[in-house]
């Protein structure tokens, strides 16, 4: 995108939050690119008229530790007044089940959380990041965020994952080329318990591949097995690497390791998925195969849990 079409959208935005929010704002905030960039704009849209921004972000286990010290240290170098929210998904037993809409629940149980925040300080409007590229991907959340009136000015502006980076960066954004850190229950099979102890392995594993392994990291749990995601480019890396990997993850207590050679891909534990909303209650029909295994990874969680 060149510097006239990255002004272009900026502008965009800047005239969506001046038009759009009556006076202060509340953005839910995680610290990653795609809200950094948002949470500029709305502070230097907002701003002009002696609005505040208010960015908060979820304390939640289902999500790597550092997430919340980089929203902390992001929101202070941006100018807007961070907040947290201490969640715990996993206390409501349709979470922790795991469900194909798991999205979609654990939306709606955060963002209905973030709406009494903004109420107790009368702040009617609420953004957050969305990008018109999650819009073409299985992302059940959305239906949730549509149900609660959470406003994504990205994807209603159809600004992409890519635009979105090169503006974060003209803008001078810290987290500008920051890898994308999605909640940790995507690393596991829909049918599948989640469970704190098992995703705090993975996060811990994943955590000590970055040291090792630049760009995308992903740990996917299918049983006994975990299968490595990097960027292809990356792949090779991880070959050189191989015996000190290995002994690392298996010290974690994972006895079979395997790299996908597909590379990095978001989303690849949907691959079955068939993503058709219903009319109503944002629930997700899967494909036969789909709900065969997570019948069977249902019947299998209290060994699976065991064995790891």
């Amino acid at each position: 995108m060149d510097s006239d079409k990255i002004y272009q959208k900026r502008q965009e935005l800047e005239q969506y939050f001046l038009q759009s929010a009556s006076q202060d704002l509340c953005l839910a905030f995680s610290g990653g690119v795609d809200s950094s960039l948002l949470l500029k704009i709305a502070v230097d849209a907002l701003g002009k008229r002696n609005g505040k921004v208010y960015a908060v972000t979820f304390d939640s286990r289902l999500h790597p530790s550092c997430d919340l010290e980089i929203a902390k240290r992001v929101a202070g170098e941006l100018g807007g007044i961070h907040e947290v929210i201490t969640v715990n998904e996993l206390e409501q037993e349709e979470i922790r089940s795991n469900p194909v809409n798991r999205c979609y629940l654990c939306k709606r149980h955060l963002f209905q959380s973030l709406k009494k925040f903004a109420a107790d300080r009368k702040i009617p409007m609420i953004v957050e990041g969305t990008n018109e590229d999650d819009r073409q991907e299985y992302r059940p959340g959305i239906q949730a965020l549509k149900e609660l009136g959470i406003v994504s000015p990205l994807a209603e502006l159809h600004i992409t994952k890519k635009q979105v980076k090169e503006m974060a960066a003209v803008c001078g954004i810290s987290v500008a080329s920051r890898p994308s850190t999605p909640c940790m229950a995507t690393r596991i099979p829909y049918g599948q318990n989640l469970d704190y102890e098992i995703l705090a392995k993975l996060a811990e594993g994943e955590a000590y591949l970055r040291t090792r392994i630049s760009g995308n990291v992903r740990l996917r749990l299918h049983r006994d097995v975990i299968r490595m995601e990097v960027d292809e480019s990356r792949i090779w890396e991880v070959i050189k690497r191989r015996r000190e990997i290995l002994e690392h993850l298996e010290r974690s207590g994972f006895s079979y390791v395997t790299l996908d050679l597909k590379g990095f891909r978001s989303g690849s534990m949907d691959i079955y998925v068939r993503e058709e909303s219903l009319a109503k209650g944002g629930s997700f029909v899967v494909d036969e195969r789909t709900a065969k295994e997570s019948d069977f990874r249902q019947e299998d969680g209290n060994r699976i849990k065991e064995e790891q």
